[in-house]
């Protein structure tokens, strides 16, 4: 088996047996590595580079809407503003080549990622807990 299909195997076996919560976060995470990767291209001069990570990231962003239950709690709404603006914000940095914009996406989804991963860890904690 190759390097790219183990790699391939890994990671579906990692999305399939991991939690919501680790899921939010691992979406979370390819977000912020794509804005990185896309804000690195875009400064190099890679255009097309650029491109496909912001794609990537919108439909990191797409996903991350569709699954959200905006009734579910006060902030649901405040959220899908959120991720409407991203998705915005990415397709002017895609069309304009604009690394700040990517910059300013950058400034937002980092401290979400960060709560969220915080979330999914105490949420782990007190199931563990529990089960003590």
């Amino acid at each position: 088996m190759s390097a790219v299909s183990l790699r391939t195997r890994y990671l579906g076996d990692a999305i399939s047996t991991a939690s919501p919560q680790q899921v939010l976060v691992m979406l979370y995470d390819r977000l912020t590595l794509d804005l990185e990767r896309a804000q690195l291209a875009l400064r190099d001069g890679r255009r097309d580079d650029a491109g496909g990570q912001l794609r990537h990231a919108q439909e990191i962003v797409f996903e991350l809407l569709s699954s959200l239950q905006v009734d579910a709690w006060e902030g649901g709404p405040r959220l899908a503003a959120l991720y409407n603006w991203l998705v915005a914000e990415l397709n002017q940095a895609m069309v304009k080549h604009d690394a700040g914009r990517v910059a300013s996406c950058l400034q937002v989804v980092e401290p979400l990622r960060d709560a969220w991963r915080q979330a999914a860890a105490s949420l782990s904690a007190g199931a563990v807990a529990s089960t003590a």
